[in-house]
């Protein structure tokens, strides 16, 4: 068939056609793609830093690897303690700059005020609050609990950030309410709202710690345990550090911003899990000078959220001498590349940046979709760690946790253990629960102190397997806890 004198007029409605259709494009609004942000999104104003701007998303090579610890910026492997030391130090300002955001310097003008003492444990147990004051003119201010086995001789302290519990007597501080959408899995930064304050939580209320009075928290728990194992017990509430909220003020501004911390440096773009974790170092200045506390053996744990901040407050304190998160799900153990939708489900980047960007940089938010293209991944918090005792403390039932997550940050992270020759000071070990916090998480903790800090003989103890490794049960085993969707 032949039609030379039509195939002009059909080229030219081809190039009509496609005329029409780019304009309608241009003319109509974005759809929302669920692998890469809503367009709807409202966007948080630029907190300006000292820190100079990084390759954005857009710059960055695709890298489906995790990203090397001991192969530094310009690509030199490191060999010596020296160029570890310089490695080191650009983890960390990649990690501030991409992940939890640039914070204040330590304020070096820590003060402890005793606001009251006890005797609890039928006298075994001192519990004493002390009221820490530091900061531009000494303005800034946080309430620590502090439980210490009745002794002679300094202890070493497990310091729990606990996730809504105030210590016994510390004042009850106004609260900001959450965002609107803050807990419902939705996409937190489409909406903006004004932060007012509502009246003060309540000093004994919440979180996976519970609360109460200084008796009833000596006999139980996590707390019980430690103490009976001879280690002092430090708690404080992470909100008395940032407000755990998604509320937004009206011009787009995280409304936590507002309060605690915050109003004191403006020129530092935290996210809150960066500002609980400074909280947690806040309390090492005041630790290391109570001849109570043996300021060698400081642990530093939480759960789920708090076991976040315990991560990240291990990777930037050096004076931290174990760290121990647990259940920490996203952005915290378990690596971005193997968790998430497509890349094994449960908690992944994705799903931390829509429902909880306020606990992040802002700059984590652009990877939404491309986490392959991070420069990073979560086993630079654990191999900065190094050559410190690390504990991952795990769920085998957690519905937030991928296992094979958790397993590539353990196997990325320990070349530097093994670099500094202390490969069996990083470990995991699995809790036989849902999310949460369990007796065989606090058994794990301090079996792990007992033989990195202590040089005890702890048996048969393994820390380097897997739910599902062949013929390999859980390091522990204990009633699972109640589901939560918390983390």
């Amino acid at each position: 068939m032949k039609f030379p004198k039509l195939f002009p007029w059909l080229c030219g409605c081809v190039l009509l056609i496609s005329l029409v259709a780019q304009a309608a494009d241009a003319a109509a609004p974005a759809i929302a793609s669920p692998d890469r942000p809503d367009p709807a999104e409202i966007p948080l104003p630029v907190i300006k830093t000292s820190m100079t701007p990084l390759p954005g998303v857009g710059a960055l090579p695709v890298r489906k690897e995790m990203p090397d610890v001991l192969t530094m910026n310009d690509g030199t492997k490191v060999t010596t303690p020296a160029q570890w030391a310089q490695r080191r130090e650009e983890m960390r300002h990649i990690l501030e700059y991409y992940s939890v955001g640039l914070a204040p310097p330590p304020p070096g003008n820590v003060k402890g005020n005793e606001m009251q003492s006890q005797l609890v444990a039928n006298g075994t147990v001192r519990y004493r609050l002390i009221h820490l004051t530091f900061g531009p003119e000494e303005k800034l201010s946080l309430d620590i609990g502090v439980f210490t086995p009745v002794t002679d001789k300094p202890v070493p302290a497990v310091i729990s950030i606990e996730m809504g519990a105030s210590p016994p007597g510390a004042a009850a501080l106004p609260k900001l309410p959450q965002g609107a959408t803050q807990g419902k899995s939705q996409d937190v930064l489409l909406i903006v709202g004004n932060g007012t304050a509502t009246p003060a939580a309540s000093a004994a209320g919440g979180g996976f710690g519970g609360g109460g009075n200084a008796e009833s928290i000596a006999a139980r728990g996590a707390a019980k345990d430690y103490l009976d194992h001879g280690f002092a017990y430090v708690t404080f509430n992470y909100n008395d550090c940032g407000e755990d909220t998604t509320l937004r003020n009206a011009d787009g501004s995280w409304a936590f911003r507002n309060t605690r911390f915050f109003p004191a440096y403006p020129n530092y773009d935290w996210g809150l899990l960066r500002a609980w974790a400074w909280g947690a170092s806040r309390v090492v200045d005041y630790l290391v000078t109570d001849p109570a506390i043996d300021k060698d053996k400081l642990i530093v744990t939480g759960v789920s959220r708090t076991g976040k901040a315990a991560l990240v407050a291990g990777a930037f304190d050096d004076r931290i001498s174990m760290i121990a998160p647990g259940a920490s799900s996203g952005g915290g153990t378990p690596a971005y590349r193997f968790s998430g939708a497509g890349r094994g489900g449960k908690e992944g980047l994705d799903e931390m940046v829509k429902k909880y960007p306020n606990w992040f940089s802002a700059n984590l938010h652009q990877f939404w979709g491309q986490q392959d293209k991070l420069p990073f991944d979560e086993h630079w918090f654990i191999a900065l760690c190094a050559p410190r005792p690390f504990i991952a403390l795990e769920g085998n039932q957690d519905q937030n946790v991928v296992v094979n997550g958790v397993r590539q940050s353990y196997l990325a992270a320990l070349p530097a253990y093994k670099f500094l020759g202390v490969p069996d000071k990083v470990g995991v070990s699995w809790a036989n629960r849902m999310h949460g916090s369990v007796q065989g998480d606090w058994d794990a903790l301090i079996a792990f102190a007992d033989k990195n800090l202590l040089g005890m003989n702890i048996g048969a103890w393994a820390f380097d397997k897997f739910p599902d490794d062949a013929a390999t049960p859980p390091t522990t085993a204990t009633t699972p806890a109640a589901p939560t969707s918390s983390n």
